[in-house]
């Protein structure tokens, strides 16, 4: 059984801890985390965060305090998880490998309130559901050591080698879940991505099957006519939207936090945002994985657009470097890292110029940047204009292609005649 192997280890390892902050979702692994301990004789205080996903707040609050939770909290954090953290990202452009940092996004704000909680209500401990495969027990575990030192960290299922079929038989046996309910996927939700793993999706020769899909439409089933969407930025971030139909009438607009809920309703109606990927894990795996970011992927990308209209060759150059390495440092759990702190203060500087408007059409499962504006813009139609309205002097180019890649053709003609 289950408890009794984790006996065994817990009464010498963790015979201090009293009480312990749990972070709780409803899911199958927090669950057995929060039941694990309960049965063991620890007192559980359970932690939910609200990021926006639609989840039922009050129904994941009952099932905490039947696993025998002494006190949940809820924490409205949707506003400060869009501010402080997926702002962040979007000037970042938030890809890692192509894989959209959705999930280690969220953790450092987890850490932020399970660290307070623990503060306030005296725990001893941490604990957390994230398993020996994953990054979420670098993530959690780091972020705790660098708030909270004085914690000590539980995560059963990696610790104490606890298997699916293991969580399964337990969680059936304390039937907190019924057999017809088990979930066929694993899923991290929160307002700038789902992610679903395991079961029928990890063959990587099939199709992800459609029922693992909960925010995006298929494609066969989407609108017959286009929609255009105008996003708005300020210093890099997106803070309007307005939602146009094919004819370019104005359907709704709205402003701040709400844009990118919006967009995730607006482009996952039209198909936007399925990504099937490879996942390479910092502990040397690699994992397939399915992921739905309707709202992120269009707002990237057209970041992405104002930016290469706004800033300089050389910060274009130089800026994906600084972007990438930001975003690994954020993907393997280095959110307090003191190099990620000195990225952040580059990439602030990059965006003070990157405001301006983004026109997008999106229709059938994909979209098109269709135009863009900025004061701010590089951009000067009668410089770059072929036609006659040009006042860019085409002779006085004359000079400098000769001595553009001199010392290269130089060098190619010596090469040429040594030979």
């Amino acid at each position: 059984m289950v408890l009794e192997k984790i006996k065994q280890k817990f009464s010498k390892e963790y015979r201090d801890v009293k009480k312990c902050i749990v972070p709780y979702s409803g899911g199958l692994d927090s669950s057995i985390v929060a039941s694990l301990l309960k049965d063991l004789g620890i007192e559980i205080i359970t932690v939910t965060l609200d990021l926006g996903e639609g989840r039922d707040l009050k129904e994941i609050e009952r099932k905490a305090k039947s696993l025998g939770s002494k006190k949940h909290y809820t924490v409205s954090s949707k506003d400060e998880f869009v501010r402080d953290y997926i702002y962040r990202a979007i000037k970042t452009n938030c890809l890692h490998e192509g894989y959209l940092n959705s999930e280690a996004l969220s953790r450092p704000l987890l850490v932020k309130y399970l660290v307070e909680t623990a503060i306030k209500e005296n725990a001893q401990a941490v604990a957390h559901g994230g398993t020996g495969r994953g990054n979420d027990q670098i993530r959690i575990d780091n972020g705790v050591r660098a708030l909270a030192p004085h914690l000590r960290i539980i995560a059963p299922i990696r610790d104490w080698d606890i298997q699916r079929d293991e969580e399964i038989d337990y969680a059936l046996k304390k039937r907190f879940i019924k057999e017809a309910e088990m979930p066929q996927f694993s899923k991290d939700e929160n307002l700038w991505g789902r992610v679903v793993r395991s079961g029928p999706i990890e063959n990587p020769e099939k199709e992800i099957p459609e029922e693992a899909f909960r925010w995006t439409t298929p494609v066969e089933k989407t609108p017959d006519k286009p929609t255009y969407v105008e996003l708005e930025f300020a210093r890099g971030i997106p803070i309007a939207i307005r939602i146009l139909d094919s004819k370019r009438k104005l359907i709704t607009d709205e402003v701040g936090t709400s844009v990118i809920s919006v967009l995730n309703r607006v482009a996952g109606a039209n198909g936007i945002g399925r990504i099937d990927t490879i996942e390479d894990k910092t502990v040397g795996l690699k994992i397939r994985v399915g992921m739905e970011a309707p709202a992120a992927s269009i707002i990237i990308t057209a970041h992405g657009e104002l930016e290469k209209f706004i800033l300089t060759a050389n910060e274009l150059n130089f800026k994906p470097t600084v972007d990438q390495l930001w975003n690994k440092i954020v993907y393997e759990g280095g959110w307090y890292s003191p190099l990620k702190e000195e990225l952040d203060a580059f990439v602030d500087k990059t965006q003070e110029i990157v405001s301006g408007k983004v026109m997008v059409k999106l229709f059938k499962g994909s979209f098109e940047i269709m135009g863009r504006s900025s004061k701010n813009a590089l951009y000067d139609v009668y410089l770059s204009s072929y036609g006659k309205e040009s006042v860019w002097d085409q002779q006085e180019a004359r000079a400098f292609a000769k001595l553009y890649g001199l010392e290269d053709v130089i060098a190619y003609l010596i090469k040429k005649h040594s030979g």
